[in-house]
């Protein structure tokens, strides 16, 4: 198990208002490429930005479970991701005063209504 693996973690996303919850090193990793994306950054300007190779920014995004956390958190920086650490296990509200959706309890409710 990684030090990713044991940390409940919760990346704030400020331009949506939203919070994504990280469980596995690959949510950290979507989580990630998906903000890339976001600003138009290419693999190779990312890793250039961490100070880290190209292949490093492809097997974070496809969730290295043993990404030392340093880079880690120097890409998160990158990004302009915050990173936030709940210990009482709750979902914090977003700056807009609208709490984000529990998608897990949509897709049980969902799931429930179906027997």
């Amino acid at each position: 198990m990684s030090l990713l693996d044991d940390i409940y973690m919760m990346l704030a996303f400020d331009d949506i208002g939203a919070i994504m919850q990280i469980r596995t090193p690959l949510d950290l990793g979507l989580a990630i490429r998906d903000r890339r994306r976001k600003l138009k950054l290419s693999q190779t300007e990312l890793a250039r930005k961490v100070g880290v190779g190209r292949q490093w920014v492809v097997a974070m995004e496809h969730g290295k479970p043993r990404a030392e956390l340093s880079l880690v958190l120097r890409t998160l920086s990158a990004l302009n991701l915050p990173l936030t650490i709940d210990p009482d296990d709750r979902l914090l509200p977003s700056s807009d005063g609208i709490s984000p959706l529990d998608i897990d309890a949509i897709v049980k409710a969902a799931r429930s209504d179906r027997k």
